[in-house]
């Protein structure tokens, strides 16, 4: 994506089901959980990189004794920072007492981090509040260890005023954070289950009276102090989960990939957490995996399939294979088939495997026009044959992103100036005024950087015309289920919905959903309706698309700039099973989605700042 957007969270989870000698007799390592803990939180980096947290629950630690640990950093390297600092208190302690170097049960009492339930959160931080404090895991500490708890998760929540009013909890966490009023909530329920059930919690009760408070998507874990823990998901399985389980372990993770490189295991042995469900391990170690919330219409995220997740997954390999292939038709409609004279390339990195589908998509076409011109021409001479089967795609890698450059400069002009070179490009592979460059992104969300940097860049090489492809659809509606896109202002395609209300005087349209919304706001309805489709329904997608064109395209630039999007079937077609679609539609799985957008809306004309929930 070359519109940086703030990425997912991600979560690893394990619980050990035997003594920790066992590992150290099986695998050799005392540190097999803290080893695997490590590589899921690595095989997830993409995941996260303002900040990372891990957390440890003791069994059966004697009185007085603390039994839960917690580490956070925050800032590039965060993971291997945690590590290193584990790594160094190992290294300390085999130094001064290298007769227990060698006995499980006695390094887990000295060492903070040996414990039996594990938790890794890798975090990008939203709302600018990149503070370590923002960090997960929180936590929720007490006298009795029952009632102690901690968490972390990848979500938002978009009612979270509405959820601290009514548990009316003692709040001790960040207040404003989304998993503030999530552990605050699931802590009220804790204690009053604490309350009447003291001998034995009821887990299931407890995430069942606290997540139906809950609007949003979400994906949480917990680690109770009583060694009970779990992981819970949204009833529209808007956030994804995966798990595996044998005799030894019980692993959690976002990304299914990071699970099946971690233990070796093929991809049937890992499942997905189901909607609306939760996986629960007692202090015993007792597994189930358990309805908490009936599940709803399946409203699967389609970004993670597009862009979050780690295209290494079998499934979002082919979903992003299929999503390049797809855009092909369009993409020659606009060529008028001229692949002769076209080159096609894609803006690294994550956009690769949508240029390989887009890739693939163009030489079926191609294959088509050889067959067609060989049955033609019967008495073909050898070198017609040969020129006609020697035909390709022209592929080159055109935009290379420099990783050392950082816009250090705050001066606007001069900071504009920097940011056109944040990209380099490789010269001597364009005809001038000849041909066509088509270059694939996965998503064009505002639009900054193609306009300030990717198409002057490609500018300079002279091509007759620069022809966009996003894999994604146009966004027009704020995210509130995790994806940091709130803000509607930004939005390139709203910002073009809106110059078209105008300059074809329509800005009465403008005003009325202005008023729809602020009546609503009033009234208390703001969720029950999404007013701000009516700002895109006077116009087709191609002429929304038409105008970014004409947006994005600076008075320096000489070249023809058009963009391509994906369509709305396309991406159902390349993802079926993954139909979260709101940031694109505005059908929001969730009522609050429609307040957001309402609210968002209200922010733009009232030129307000903040996120819309």
């Amino acid at each position: 994506m070359s519109d940086e957007i703030k990425h997912e969270c991600g979560l690893a989870y394990i619980r050990l089901l035997k003594p920790l000698a066992h590992y150290r007799r099986q695998y050799g390592s005392t540190f097999y959980a803290l080893n695997k803990l490590y590589l899921l939180m690595e095989k997830q980096h993409n995941r996260g990189q303002d900040g990372a947290g891990i957390a440890t629950v003791k069994l059966n630690t004697e009185p007085g004794y603390k039994f839960m640990h917690r580490m956070r950093l925050n800032g590039s390297g965060a993971i291997g920072r945690l590590f290193q600092d584990i790594h160094s208190q190992v290294a300390e302690l085999e130094a001064s007492h290298p007769e227990i170097a060698n006995h499980p049960g006695l390094l887990k009492g000295y060492l903070p981090f040996m414990g039996e339930v594990l938790l890794g959160h890798l975090r990008y931080g939203t709302q600018g509040k990149n503070d370590v404090n923002f960090c997960h895991p929180f936590i929720k500490s007490d006298i009795n260890p029952t009632r102690n708890l901690m968490m972390a998760g990848n979500f938002n929540l978009v009612n979270t005023e509405e959820i601290l009013r009514k548990v009316q909890p003692d709040i001790t966490t960040p207040a404003g954070s989304d998993l503030g009023a999530m552990i605050e909530t699931i802590h009220h329920f804790l204690c009053k289950e604490d309350s009447n059930n003291p001998a034995a919690l009821d887990v299931e009760k407890i995430l069942r009276e606290s997540t139906s408070l809950f609007d949003g998507g979400y994906v949480c874990s917990g680690l109770i102090g009583n060694g009970d823990s779990f992981v819970m998901r949204d009833p529209n399985g808007i956030r994804p989960a995966f798990f595996y389980k044998n005799d030894e372990i019980v692993v959690v993770a976002s990304e299914r990939p990071a699970i099946m490189t971690t233990f070796n295991v093929p991809i049937e042995e890992v499942q997905e957490l189901k909607p609306g469900h939760a996986i629960i391990v007692d202090a015993e170690g007792r597994f189930k995996h358990t309805e908490i919330l009936a599940p709803r219409e399946l409203k699967a995220c389609s970004f993670e399939r597009i862009y979050f997740s780690r295209g290494s997954d079998a499934d979002i390999y082919k979903e992003r294979m299929q999503l390049g292939r797809n855009l092909a038709g369009n993409v020659l409609k606009r060529l008028n088939n001229d692949l002769k004279n076209t080159i096609v390339s894609f803006i690294p990195n994550t956009a690769e495997t949508a240029f390989y589908g887009l890739i693939k998509g163009l030489e079926d076409y191609l294959k088509e026009i050889k067959i067609a011109k060989i049955k033609a021409k019967r008495d073909m001479t050898d070198e017609e044959m040969a020129e006609i089967i020697s035909r390709r795609v022209r592929i080159e890698k055109l935009a290379i992103k420099d990783v050392k450059m950082r816009t250090f400069i705050t001066e606007d002009a001069s900071r504009d100036e920097m940011v056109q070179h944040v990209y380099d490009i490789t010269y001597g592979t364009v005809q001038r005024d000849v041909d066509t460059l088509v270059v694939i992104d996965d998503s064009i969300v505002r639009g900054t950087t193609l306009r300030q940097s990717i198409i002057k860049m490609l500018d300079r090489l002279g091509p007759k015309k620069i022809i966009i492809v996003s894999s994604a659809p146009q966004i027009r509606f704020p995210d509130c289920y995790g994806i940091d896109m709130s803000k509607m202002g930004e939005f390139i395609a709203f910002q073009a919905a809106i110059a078209l209300l105008k300059d074809t005087g329509m800005q009465h349209i403008i005003d009325d959903t202005y008023k729809a919304c602020k009546k609503a706001q009033e009234e208390g309805t703001l969720q029950e309706q999404n007013y701000v489709k009516a700002i895109y329904e006077s116009f087709t997608a191609e002429e929304i698309s038409h105008k970014i064109a004409r947006m994005l395209k600076d008075d320096e630039v000489h070249a023809d700039v058009e963009i391509v999007y994906q369509t709305l079937e396309g991406l159902y077609d390349a993802c079926p099973n993954h139909t979260g679609d709101w940031y694109f539609t505005g059908n929001y799985p969730t009522p609050g989605g429609n307040r957001v957008s309402n609210k968002a809306f209200i922010n733009y004309i009232e030129q307000k700042t903040g996120r819309g929930y």
